[in-house]
């Protein structure tokens, strides 16, 4: 069995087999930083500094470098330390920074495409994509529903189907 590779001093979170990329790293990072910060809103009297979390990452398309999965990473590490399973067939959408602040989406109609193409039913984006999928075609609109949150405890709330 290979040995886990902490990717930062006092992180919680080990990669396996091989480096992963640097902006997944990031997000990581991101995510763990955010989930301790915000804790008492994210997941109740839980401290996430007493559990350690394993990472992986698949790439199921051509995008390989883990870029802006901050939102995706937080739900998951709150899901694994709520023990609670989200949705099936969810997709998430939206990177954080290290205020907690979600960032923009530059393409969400192409998500949107990648998301059905993949087979999510469910895309959760931040509201700030609403307006920008005026223009998605009625193919994609009926095969995939779009939900959006504010924030990363209200994308929380809504993949564990709390909403």
């Amino acid at each position: 069995m290979p040995t886990p590779t902490p990717y930062g001093q006092n992180s919680a979170a080990l990669f396996f087999h091989q480096a992963p990329p640097a902006p997944f790293r990031e997000s990581v990072r991101l995510a763990e930083q955010n989930l301790y910060s915000r804790a008492s809103d994210l997941v109740g009297d839980r401290n996430p500094r007493e559990h350690e979390f394993m990472v992986q990452l698949r790439s199921f398309d051509s995008g390989r470098s883990g870029a802006s999965l901050g939102v995706a990473v937080l739900i998951a590490l709150c899901s694994a330390l709520l023990g609670r399973s989200l949705k099936g067939g969810l997709a998430i959408v939206g990177g954080l920074n290290l205020g907690g602040s979600v960032e923009l989406v530059h393409n969400p109609i192409e998500v949107m495409e990648l998301a059905m193409e993949k087979g999510a039913g469910i895309v959760l984006l931040p509201v700030s994509c609403r307006r920008s999928l005026v223009d998605l075609s009625d193919d994609v609109a009926t095969r995939v529903q779009s939900m959006f949150y504010l924030d990363a405890a209200d994308a929380l709330r809504k993949a564990l189907n709390e909403s």
